[in-house]
């Protein structure tokens, strides 16, 4: 395993990133918190970054012992060699564990891919998973309000001689992606802006995004149910405990999908936060911490399976 430090970008608290090496390729995380405390591992949403999760993972590591990474391709994270999709970003996920030595089972908390990603893990790397909190996650419903209007109109903006009558387009654009993630708009604040465009700037992010999303859905049909049917099947089966947590005003992911969500998985736990849109973990911040700690305390008080 090799390191590096670098410094985090102005979107998160104060701290420093490293960057573990997963198949020969640098993946950046960020993890603190004592060391013998109970593992956390938290994963962000498509064409983010682990910068979603700092707040929650400030609180977090006060009393368990926490793990934020990118999925490879986005942040800043270059791409990995397999082509973007649940499995590679679960083998990914699986990869950093082992990089940093993690072999005790984490619990898993996942927004929007990222807890798709997380059930991915679950379902292929049954050993290594605790529970799942699953936060305004994928995989519940066939509506997504993901819109690539952000990357289309800052490529045109990069067009010779034309170019510059796009960046006001692709300027504008990037505002409503990134207002549409929270119930409060101003929340998109320029600090998280300019970190927004600093991932959407990375040489494998349009890629891994496009990618992505062709392997779980498309724009006209939504995501397939094919996937999700399977996968929540396994999950059903592996009697992990899970909360599943939503935001009642989730522009990306819509509410109902919660209700599915509790229909698919009977023995889940279910919160719903009001006045709050599809990233609870900034929104909500303590309450879902409060949440958090109340559930992962009630999993490892749990007595061993015999």
């Amino acid at each position: 395993m090799t390191e590096r430090h670098t410094p985090r970008p102005a979107a998160g608290a104060p701290g420093s990133t490293t960057t573990v090496e997963v198949a020969g390729r640098p993946v950046r995380i960020r993890r603190s918190g004592p060391e013998q405390a109970p593992p956390v591992v938290l994963l962000h949403g498509i064409g983010r970054s682990l910068e979603d999760w700092s707040a929650a993972h400030d609180l977090l590591s006060r009393d368990h012992r926490v793990l934020s990474t990118d999925l490879p391709g986005f942040g800043l994270t270059p791409a990995g060699a397999e082509k973007p999709g649940l499995g590679a970003f679960a083998r990914a996920v699986v990869g950093v564990l082992d990089a940093v030595g993690e072999d005790r089972p984490v619990h898993l908390m996942g927004n929007s891919l990222g807890g798709a990603v997380a059930m991915t893990v679950a379902a292929e790397h049954p050993g290594r998973v605790a529970s799942l909190l699953l936060v305004n996650s994928a995989g519940f419903g066939r509506e997504a309000n993901v819109s690539p209007l952000p990357m289309v109109w800052a490529a045109m903006s990069r067009l010779p001689v034309v170019g510059h009558r796009f960046r006001s387009l692709a300027r504008a654009a990037a505002v409503r992606s990134n207002q549409n993630c929270f119930f409060d708009p101003s929340l998109a604040t320029p600090e998280l802006l300019r970190h927004a465009a600093t991932v959407g700037s990375q040489p494998d992010f349009r890629a891994t995004f496009l990618g992505t999303y062709r392997s779980i859905g498309l724009p006209v049909v939504g995501v397939l149910p094919g996937w999700r049917r399977a996968l929540l099947e396994r999950i059903r089966a592996s009697g992990l405990p899970v909360l599943v947590l939503w935001g009642d005003a989730d522009a990306v992911l819509p509410a109902h999908h919660a209700e599915a969500a509790a229909a698919a998985l009977p023995g889940a736990r279910l919160h719903v936060f009001p006045a709050t849109g599809h990233m609870p973990q900034i929104e909500r911040t303590a309450e879902l911490v409060d949440l958090a700690r109340e559930f992962v305390a009630s999993v490892e008080e749990r007595p061993p399976a015999s």
